[in-house]
């Protein structure tokens, strides 16, 4: 499938950067995939490198020279590294375990040019807390989508939900969010870098949270 990209983005999680491309790479060994590295100070660079050797031409890397956080990771992906008509987001704490989600997904995509982004659905009020009335957004552990219409829109940014602002401006202008059930595929293990780090918000997030428990 020349059309796609995965990206995997890593911070200080090699070893379960290791299980989640060595399982994606079992199903679908001849996509194109990215491993951004986001700053990771640990032995990570060492691991990427290996396993670019390993899968030779379908394997890149990408290093930043420090931490810029998973949404301006997925950003910068999409802006300056996938050149290829869709990208596939998959988090290092998965294991991949079946295939045919890929070949069913961007035939959901390529059905409808107002088909923007398909996987996990959930909905969110306008902080990003869930919200069975809120706003239809795709979750980024296991996430496909078109890369053009991406830069109509805001940016993927340093958030809890950092598609948020993004996919909310894309409905607005009469694209599609769908819903598929990606977690029949892939196993997201919920061991990352925001289980291990959190998610760096800081004030800004403890804020957040109160201003959504008064439902402000």
């Amino acid at each position: 499938m020349n059309s796609v990209t995965t990206v995997i983005v890593n911070y200080q999680t090699p070893e379960l950067l290791v299980n989640a491309v060595h399982s994606f790479k079992r199903i679908y060994r001849n996509v194109d995939l990215l491993i951004f590295d986001n700053g990771s100070e640990d032995h990570s660079k060492d691991v990427i490198n290996e396993l670019s050797k390993e899968y030779g031409g379908s394997v890149r890397v990408h290093f930043e020279e420090k931490n810029i956080y998973h949404g301006p990771a997925l950003d910068k992906s999409l802006r300056m590294l996938v050149e290829t008509e869709y990208c596939f987001f998959l988090d290092s704490d998965t294991k991949t375990h079946k295939s045919g989600f890929l070949e069913k997904g961007i035939n959901l995509l390529s059905s409808d040019e107002n088909n923007y982004a398909l996987g996990h659905m959930i909905t969110v009020n306008k902080r990003g807390f869930k919200d069975p009335c809120g706003i239809p957004i795709v979750v980024t552990p296991y996430l496909l989508m078109k890369t053009n219409p991406y830069q109509k829109f805001p940016p993927f940014i340093h958030h809890g939900q950092p598609v948020l602002e993004n996919f909310s401006e894309a409905q607005k202008n009469g694209y599609r969010i769908i819903h598929f059930p990606m977690e029949e595929y892939v196993d997201h293990l919920w061991r990352g870098t925001a289980s291990k780090y959190g998610y760096g918000l800081g004030l800004k997030g403890k804020v957040e949270y109160v201003l959504n428990k008064l439902g402000l």
